[in-house]
């Protein structure tokens, strides 16, 4: 069995979709995970991170990490929850 701390989260890069485009394609990537599986997101600042951070939040997941990556752009590691 392959210890789950050492396996890398799945990554998707959104940077290229506008709102509401940049949820859609987090919550289709957050959907075959498992309660507790990350899913870092590269997004850009302002409406998108705003958006997705509080979409995401309000759906039962969790923000893990927020971090500013240059050129105006971000790394999010959401956390899936618990099914609603």
């Amino acid at each position: 069995m392959t210890d789950p701390k050492l396996t890398p989260p799945k990554e998707i890069d959104v940077t290229a979709y506008t709102c509401p485009m940049t949820f859609v394609k987090v919550k289709l990537s957050l959907e075959p995970l498992n309660s507790g599986d990350e899913l870092q997101v590269v997004i850009n600042n302002g409406e998108p991170l705003r958006n997705v951070s509080r979409s995401a939040e309000a759906e039962g997941h969790r923000i893990s990490e927020k971090n500013e990556i240059g050129d105006g752009t971000w790394r999010l590691l959401i956390t899936k929850g618990q099914l609603l």
